[in-house]
């Protein structure tokens, strides 16, 4: 009982990340019907902002962890969907009347293109960072095995609840959200009816890529040390997150992170940790069968 505890407040932390990251490709797919498979690539470019921005801070004799962490969110954010609104402008923009295929493969582009741009700026190798929130909360303790959450991991949980709350709020009280579901659902007569589409679509860009730099920081703190290839890995768990809810719905972006991230630590803590993959991509499999649109998904009603 101690060690399924302890499984599961582990998989619900790295869940929450992964469902951050998914909730990025399932907002790019929804308002322009295309996976952004350059997204992984964004979440690990947040990353290593983060790493340079606590770099910088310790650098000028801040040492305070919870100021230093405000601090670098900020910048993270900022700096990183600089990055996305980049993406869409080059990736996207010039070919979004084109074939479905072309911005596909200038996304994988794009991909190859941030990845290897990080590894020559930053190099190969694995670069750490310092524990900056140490401790946790003991909820059980038997026989020596004591199930422990850490004051991270209920950070995690909380600014990720704060996040996907705040998000629902922006896509169904505000004036952005509206016209995000209007362009969603027909771009000709959303523009038709005053609402600037290219802004809109940038802006959601914009959204995905703060969201995956949150995660990057996240994971930054959480494990201590990243490289310039964790964005692939991450992001086709997280693409595979939003499949498995339902590609399109923001609830199931986040329900397909927190299920691949509890698949994941179940089976590394109870079978192998070498196949925890293909446990996850197994899953999925059988969902698709049995389900095809997802967990959450609605399926695809053809316009005529």
């Amino acid at each position: 009982m101690e060690v399924f505890l302890q499984q599961l407040i582990n998989g619900l932390t790295l869940g929450a990340i992964y469902g951050l990251i998914a909730v990025g490709y399932t907002m790019v797919y929804g308002i322009i019907g295309m996976i952004n498979f350059a997204h992984g690539d964004i979440y690990m470019i947040g990353a290593f902002n983060a790493l340079i921005g606590f770099l910088v801070l310790f650098g000028l004799g801040v040492s305070w962890a919870p100021l230093a962490i405000v601090i670098v969110l900020i910048i993270t954010v900022m700096i990183t969907a600089a990055y996305g609104w980049t993406v869409e402008r080059v990736a996207y923009r010039p070919l979004r009347g084109s074939t479905r295929l072309a911005p596909l493969i200038s996304a994988i582009g794009m991909s190859i293109i941030l990845q290897n741009y990080v590894q020559l700026l930053q190099g190969a190798r694995n670069k750490p960072l310092q524990s900056l929130i140490e401790g946790g909360i003991t909820i059980l303790e038997h026989d020596g095995y004591a199930v422990t959450v850490r004051y991270l991991q209920i950070g995690i949980v909380v600014v990720t609840l704060a996040l996907m709350i705040g998000f629902t709020l922006l896509i169904t009280r505000t004036a952005l959200g509206r016209a995000q579901r209007a362009t969603e659902q027909d771009k000709k007569m959303a523009a038709l009816l005053g609402v600037n589409v290219d802004r809109t679509i940038s802006l959601t860009f914009v959204i995905g890529a703060a969201l995956a730099a949150v995660a990057g920081m996240m994971v930054l703190l959480y494990y201590g040390q990243i490289d310039f290839y964790i964005g692939f890995l991450a992001g086709i768990k997280a693409f595979t997150a939003a499949v498995l809810g339902g590609i399109g719905s923001l609830p199931g972006a986040m329900l397909g992170g927190l299920l691949i991230g509890l698949i994941e630590v179940f089976w590394s803590g109870y079978f192998s940790v070498e196949y925890k993959d293909v446990a996850a991509f197994s899953i999925l499999v059988l969902v698709l069968i049995f389900r095809p649109t997802g967990l959450l998904g609605r399926p695809d009603l053809e316009k005529v």
